[in-house]
């Protein structure tokens, strides 16, 4: 299910996030913040995988990376940017720790080559709609929020609490994270997204 490019990208964005959580304050801190963002971003990516291959197509993951930063077609980056990888660090230092930047990892989906020949419902169009990578983006966001429930319940408070931060920056809709595939997949599946999300974080910041 996971190539060996897409478990390279998981274990580097886990290590980045872990880094950028703890700021190497403390090695079981870290070694802590590791192992959760890594469930978290692999319950987050399996949610998205089975919901392509139910609709029949494959999603490739990949680090954030930024190649435009106007609306202009020049204004572009000669390289792309590895926003994925930058941005959490960053944005930790600059904030003393206050602010994690949570979104390292974005993805592609492509149709299966069978998919052209089932022409009923949902499959009226044999390429992937804007609807369908919508519906991909916000299985991920819904899994990972239905798993921070889960672990506040069963006294993971941590846990849960980075699983929100990780919902919430993922929904942001911006660049080609989830947020935006969302967004323009369906903007009132997008807006109900946005209200779990600010509902678990704000209790999370002033109850957790």
């Amino acid at each position: 299910m996971f190539t060996k490019n897409e478990i390279a990208i998981i274990l580097l964005a886990g290590i980045i996030l872990a880094f950028s959580i703890t700021l190497l304050s403390s090695l079981s801190a870290f070694f802590y913040a590791l192992i959760s963002v890594i469930i978290i971003i692999l319950i987050n990516i399996f949610a998205k995988k089975i919901t392509g291959y139910i609709l029949d197509s494959e999603t490739e993951f990949k680090l954030w990376e930024i190649k435009r930063f106007g609306v202009r077609p020049h204004y572009s980056f000669k390289k792309s940017f590895p926003a994925g990888a930058f941005l959490p660090v960053i944005t930790s230092i600059l904030t003393l720790g206050k602010i994690y930047w949570m979104a390292p990892i974005v993805f592609d989906v492509k149709p299966r080559s069978y998919r052209a020949a089932k022409r009923w419902g949902l499959y009226t169009f044999s390429e992937m709609t804007e609807w369908h990578i919508g519906v991909i983006a916000a299985s991920g966001i819904l899994v990972t929020l239905f798993f921070s429930l889960i672990g506040y319940l069963t006294g993971f408070s941590e846990f849960a609490r980075l699983s929100l931060y990780y919902a919430f920056f993922n929904l942001l809709p911006i660049s080609s994270l989830d947020g935006n595939k969302v967004f323009f997949g369906s903007i009132v599946l997008w807006s109900f997204l946005a209200i779990l999300v600010l509902i678990g974080l704000g209790y999370a910041l002033f109850l957790i």
